[in-house]
Formats: structure tokens, C-alpha cells, sequence
């Protein structure tokens, strides 16, 4: 889905994950539920904040990877921007010095509540995708899921 490089563009598509999480049988108030949710609203204020080109949206995709893996079910967010020189840095742990910045502490949260995340230039045009992967034994499928084949 499509959304306005906005602060209201972020709250949105953390919204709507939210509410789809919640379908797909990852309840709200669950500690998966709410790590995604923290991972999409980080990634989104990113696409915002430095990959936002006046004029142009930013893109969510969230996938559900049903695997057969002991670990678990994945969830992957995926936030497009049409930035491409602005690339993300692995994150380093600031300073806890006081008065120490609270701003760009985004990757270091999504490093740690992700199993694994990254980022690869977008496929379709000028811009990046910067990704992340959920693998929790809470992920599991939902009722409906289960029976369902992986693509």
C-alpha cells in the first residue's frame, strides 16, 4: 500500500498493521504484535523522515511466510522510498551519556527486535527497500493458515 511521505503516512501504515497482524492470528497486546508494529512504525518514520522526496509516496508491504521451520512463522515489513542516495548505516549503539540524543536509535531497535533486516535498492525506480524479518515461536499460524499451503 501506498502512503504520504507524512507523519500521518507513518501513523497510518503502522495502523494498518496493526489491524492486519491482528487478522492474520497475531492478537494485539501479544509481544510479536507489538515488535512488528514497533519495526513498521521505525522503518516508516525513516521512509519519512530521510527518504521523503516532496511529491512522492513512500510503499508498505507486509508478507506472511508460512514456513514449515521448528522456529516458527515469519512476518516480513518492507517500506520502499524513492530515495536511492540515502542509504541506511548499521546501526551503532550511542552514547548513554546524558543529554544524549534520542534521535537515530530507529535501526539499532529494528536490529534488535528483527531477526535479521536489511535493505536493497528498488527494483522499479530511483529509491530503496529497507526490510525486516520477524522468526518467533509466537508466530504462529492462525486456524485458517495452518491448512494453507506455502506459496
Amino acid at each position: 500500500m501506498r502512503f504520504t511521505s507524512t507523519p500521518r503516512g507513518a501513523r497510518l501504515a503502522r495502523h494498518l498493521v496493526a489491524v492486519r497482524l491482528d487478522a492474520w492470528g497475531v492478537p494485539y497486546g501479544t509481544d510479536p504484535h507489538e515488535a512488528i508494529v514497533l519495526i513498521t512504525a521505525e522503518l516508516a518514520a525513516n521512509a519519512v523522515r530521510h527518504g521523503r522526496v516532496p511529491g512522492r509516496d513512500f510503499r508498505l508491504r507486509l508478507h506472511d511466510l508460512r514456513t514449515a521451520a521448528p522456529a516458527g512463522r515469519t512476518i516480513r515489513v518492507e517500506v520502499t522510498d524513492t530515495r536511492g542516495e540515502r542509504l541506511p548505516r548499521p546501526p551503532v549503539a550511542p552514547e548513554d551519556a546524558p543529554g544524549a540524543e534520542e534521535a537515530g536509535r530507529g535501526l539499532l531497535l529494528v536490529a534488535h527486535l528483527a531477526a535479521r533486516w536489511g535493505w536493497h535498492p528498488r527494483p522499479d525506480g530511483p529509491g530503496k527497500t529497507v526490510w525486516a524479518e520477524c522468526t518467533r515461536p509466537g508466530l504462529l499460524p492462525c486456524p485458517p493458515c495452518a491448512s494453507r499451503t506455502a506459496p
